[in-house]
């Protein structure tokens, strides 16, 4: 006989009252169905005792921004709502008492007036483009317009989740990097301060001059309570100028998106993971029945690379045209053959949409992989850095050394 577990929840009772309480089950999915039966909507589930270890650390002034994780644990919650036959603005009501991220709050706060002031709801999303992404707002639209808002509620939360888990691969992948490189910094920091000067002070007793490669690092180590920071502050303002510019002019994003692509050990996981978004998101916007045109619209401004972006205005064209989908794109060498092949069997055998999440799903292993491979080989790469910056520093500290012991046999 299976443990029994407790289990907290939120629900909407049978009044459209946000209610949390305890259940004791065998699994959520028991405990799911047991509020059911009871005629309530199951909105989250956790079980008790387990939610200390999945707190997230909330720094003040720091994490205000709507993550994807936001957006699909919100879209989820609607469907199940939308499903359940709670109205819309009721629905809304509930998920801005509930939300805890403040921009998300606001927005669909705001999004509710607008709505009770007449306004549709995919118009009142449209309104908050920085917290409600295009695709998401296209895709409530088709929604709205076809009557089955609650489907694509779901399928925006399925594509949502899925490009979260995508974008934690490459996160995880790049995580041992950066620490060792932050590790390198204070290391050699760590040195400049406390150990450089012991030996200035050693080579100054026994005089000579000191060779070039030693007088560098003590000049680094006299400079540092100056020079680090203006380092720092030189390295952030350059990076928000250069992200500043490419969202500025189109021209240098699309040859640093190129760049991006050409990248000898990145290049083909950026590839990758491009593609996996762009098929993952037109082939959900098909999906729901979302036009075609309207669809690579959206899409062009999703998958995060200006090269897919400049292949969708080719794409448009064609398809205006009575070109079939696939045909542009082998003009294009970031989509592979297999891609434009699979799209073409897609079309002509009229399951364009599913062929396009059978590419998205093989490009999420792809993505899987490579970045298991990347983190494999980054490693040994990373140390044989630390040991040369090491091994530099060094031999640095000890060319003095060789020099005086040239001048004692000299003598």
């Amino acid at each position: 006989m299976p443990a029994t577990k407790t289990f907290e929840y939120e629900i909407v009772d049978v009044r459209g009252k946000l209610t949390k309480g305890k259940i004791d089950a065998s699994n959520e999915a028991t405990a799911a169905q047991l509020l059911r039966q009871q005629g309530m909507t199951p909105l989250s589930m956790s079980e008790s005792g387990g939610t200390l270890l999945k707190t997230e650390l909330s720094i003040p002034g720091f994490g205000g921004r709507t993550t994807l994780k936001d957006l699909a644990v919100f879209s989820r919650q609607f469907a199940t709502m939308a499903s359940s036959g709670i109205s819309l603005l009721r629905s809304l009501a509930i998920l801005e008492d509930q939300t805890t991220k403040a921009s998300l709050k606001k927005s669909i706060n705001e999004v509710r007036t607008d709505i009770e002031g007449g306004s549709s709801l995919s118009s009142s999303l449209a309104k908050h483009d920085k917290t409600f992404p295009l695709l998401m707002v296209a895709m409530i639209r088709a929604g709205e317009t076809g009557g089955f808002l609650d489907s694509a509620l779901e399928q925006i939360a399925a594509n949502f989740e899925k490009d979260a888990a995508l974008r934690g691969k490459i996160k995880s992948a790049l995580t041992y990097p950066v620490i060792v490189l932050a590790f390198s910094g204070l290391m050699i920091a760590g040195v400049l301060m406390f150990i450089v000067p012991i030996f200035e002070g050693m080579f100054s007793q026994l005089g000579g001059n000191l060779p070039l490669p030693t007088q560098i690092l003590v000049t680094a180590s006299h400079t540092l309570a100056w020079s680090g920071p203006l380092f720092v502050a030189i390295a952030v303002a350059g990076t928000l100028a250069f992200r500043r510019e490419l969202r500025r002019k189109p021209a240098l994003r699309l040859a640093f998106d190129r760049l991006k692509l050409r990248l000898p050990v990145f290049g083909k996981l950026f590839t990758k993971i491009a593609i996996s978004r762009f098929s993952r998101n037109l082939g959900t916007l098909f999906g729901v029945g979302v036009p075609m045109m309207h669809a690579l619209d959206v899409v062009g401004g999703t998958t995060g690379n200006a090269v897919i972006s400049e292949a969708m205005k080719d794409l448009r064209a064609s398809v205006r045209d009575g070109q079939p989908m696939s045909a542009p794109l082998t003009n294009h060498a970031v989509f592979p053959p297999m891609v434009t092949q699979m799209i073409q069997v897609g079309e002509e055998s009229g399951q364009i949409s599913q062929m396009l999440n059978k590419i998205a799903d093989f490009y999420d292993r792809e993505v899987e992989s490579a970045a298991d491979s990347l983190t494999a080989s980054i490693e040994p790469i990373m140390v044989l850095v630390m040991g040369v910056l090491v091994g530099s520093m060094v031999v640095c500290l000890y060319l003095p050394m060789f020099t005086i012991y040239q001048q004692i046999q000299g003598a």
